[in-house]
């Protein structure tokens, strides 16, 4: 071990990052003058607008589905979740183009484009009286949209789901390119990049469930739904502003063709035995693979019948032949998928919060004092202000104080945080199941069973589950972009950031399968059904149990992944030196001598 001072490039030459990145010309870029925080705080402005721009539609969207478009409770959630669904499973594709072909910038840019579109469209839609039908005159006679209302307005949200899969995968994935894995104090910075990333989201998100909510629910969903448009145009406009700060990582082709390689390479060799000796397998030259700026990671024992691609044969078809480092890539991608399937149930948990949470609310009472009613998905606030709390808790005083004694510069493992969120994804549904009883019970003792009846209890009594669930995603959802993109190899990290956005698509996807599946066997051999356009006579109670054992048995399912989970030996490398660095910055904050003093693991400079 030693220490060194960090006086600047010897010899006299500039200081260029090391990790591959450069400029949107393709030129090597100065540490100096780009990168860092000043680069992210464009791109985390960014996402401020973005995030108050999307969730201005999203989290109110059942509610217009319902009173707008007279849609009833199963089909509107249903929509909702199928929507948020494309809107999480786009990204697949943008970070497919992406890594392929326009790089993650100006993949981002059109998108971006498309993305506003979308927004102006869905405005134009809800501004319009001829493009919604006419209001109900009683439960009995209420018109439903015409084929040509319905097609524009869910156009135009498909517009948004088309123009988020590209931005979704590549704005976070070029936040944490700004900073440069081989320089030490960077690499340190870039441990708290997600927390702060977080913030910023639900910062913007925080706006939208109060501010955007409370204009759609009382002034108008024009300039309810004008607003996140102008919003989002903001946005974009703050991002182009720090173009000349980024650092860019160049396409490096397409993750998904180069894992399907691998695979069917293996295949092909399924008789053939993997040589002792790694020299006789395919791999790059010493200057090709340095100037690709691979990690190679020693892994043969996981995944083994992959390695069978790179044994060396006469064929030399990137689909019968492929590279060490190709196949160790695969086997990164792939050991995740476990992990990755268990993320999908929290994704389904968490759209309760925007469908049936909601539509709960609009039966309970939501005055504030004699001129005030909070709008029904007004609480959606609380997951808001209670993650905000909780990710500056755990990032300045949690982990400090944990990893005196774990020695992880996390404070825990990313497994481990995501671990506490499955157990409180639990706890929120047996929350919701006591808040849902409490409830009926009031309903049945003031016989209040009609559609429109409101029960006198307060729509606080759901305040619980709502900020349970904001703690629960600072475990959960930044433990999830955390994994995958930490443990996902360099040529692909949008790839990796897309395994967050695919769980939370197909979770969405799974959520509607569920909910449609639970009321259609429900309510078979003449009983009533759990799930009803009526949520006073309805059994969300079970609903929410039936819900809380299948949280459970994905905790089950959960410990064996994370028990068979094996992490980046270059990850366990780098968490100990950034613990060193920080351990030393800490120390020579105080001596005037030494100018940002630096640990390096090996004792060289």
């Amino acid at each position: 071990m030693a220490v060194i001072e960090e006086k600047g490039p010897a010899n006299g030459n500039q200081d260029y990052t090391q990790d591959g990145t450069v400029d949107l010309k393709g030129r090597p870029v100065l540490r100096s003058k780009t990168g860092k925080w000043k680069a992210c705080s464009f791109i985390v402005g960014y996402e401020v607008f973005e995030r108050m721009a999307f969730y201005g539609i999203a989290s109110n969207l059942v509610i217009y589905l319902t009173n707008k478009l007279h849609e009833g409770t199963v089909t509107s959630s249903n929509n909702v979740s199928n929507w948020v669904g494309a809107v999480w499973m786009m990204p697949l594709a943008g970070a497919y183009i992406a890594d392929a072909y326009l790089g993650r910038y100006w993949t981002f840019v059109i998108s971006s484009c498309i993305y506003v579109l979308g927004m102006c469209l869905l405005t134009l839609a809800v501004s319009l009286q001829a493009l919604r039908p006419p209001p109900c005159v009683d439960d009995l006679n209420c018109p439903r949209a015409s084929s040509l209302q319905y097609g524009i307005f869910f156009l135009a949200l498909y517009i948004i789901a088309i123009g988020t899969g590209g931005t979704k995968p590549n704005i976070s994935t070029m936040g944490a390119d700004q900073f440069d894995e081989f320089e030490p104090k960077e690499r340190s910075h870039k441990l708290s990049f997600f927390n702060w990333w977080f913030f910023s989201i639900y910062f913007g998100t925080l706006f939208a469930n109060t501010v955007l909510i409370y204009i759609q629910d009382k002034v108008g969903w024009t300039i309810g739904y004008a607003l996140p448009t102008l919003g989002l145009a903001v946005s974009v406009l703050v991002f182009l502003v720090g173009t000349p700060y980024y650092r860019h990582k160049l396409p490096s082709g397409s993750p998904l063709t180069r894992m399907l390689q691998v695979f069917v390479a293996a295949t092909r060799k399924w008789k053939l035995h993997v040589p002792e000796d790694p020299k006789e397998l395919h791999e790059l030259s010493i200057e090709e693979y340095a100037r690709n700026g691979r990690n190679r990671i020693d892994q043969s024992s996981s995944l083994s019948f992959l390695d069978k691609a790179a044994i060396k044969t006469a064929q030399t078809s990137p689909w019968k032949l492929c590279t060490v480092t190709q196949v160790e890539e695969t086997k990164q991608m792939a050991k995740l998928i476990p992990i990755l399937l268990t993320t999908i149930t929290p994704s389904t948990m968490a759209v309760q919060a925007g469908t049936l949470f909601i539509k709960q609310g609009t039966t309970l009472d939501r005055s504030m004092g004699p001129h005030f009613k909070i709008p029904s998905a007004g609480l959606a606030a609380f997951v808001t202000i209670f993650m905000l709390i909780t990710i500056v808790v755990y990032d300045r005083l949690f982990v400090p104080a944990i990893r005196r004694y774990t020695k992880n510069p996390r404070g825990i493992t990313m497994l481990q945080r995501f671990g506490i969120g499955l157990v409180l994804h639990v706890i929120i549904m047996i929350t919701a199941v006591l808040a849902e009883r409490r409830r009926l019970s009031v309903a049945r003792e003031n016989h209040l069973f009609g559609p429109h009846d409101t029960i006198p209890l307060t729509i606080f009594i759901l305040l619980p589950q709502y900020a349970l669930a904001g703690v629960a995603d600072n475990f959960v959802e930044v433990a999830k972009m955390e994994i995958f993109y930490d443990q996902a190899p360099d040529g692909m990290k949008s790839l990796g950031t897309s395994y967050f956005t695919t769980s939370m698509g197909v979770g969405s996807f799974l959520s509607s399968i569920i909910l449609s599946t639970v009321a259609d066997i429900t309510k078979r051999n003449g009983h009533k059904g759990w799930i009803l356009d009526n949520l006073n006579v309805s059994r969300l109670d079970y609903y929410y149990a039936f819900m809380a054992v299948l949280s459970f048995l994905n905790f089950l399912c959960f410990l064996v992944a994370s028990k068979l989970f094996v992490y980046n030996v270059n990850d366990v490398k780098q968490n100990r030196s950034s613990l060193e660095i920080n351990h030393v910055s800490s120390q020579s904050q105080n001596n005037t001598g030494v100018s940002r003093s630096t640990l390096q693991p090996d004792g060289k400079s």
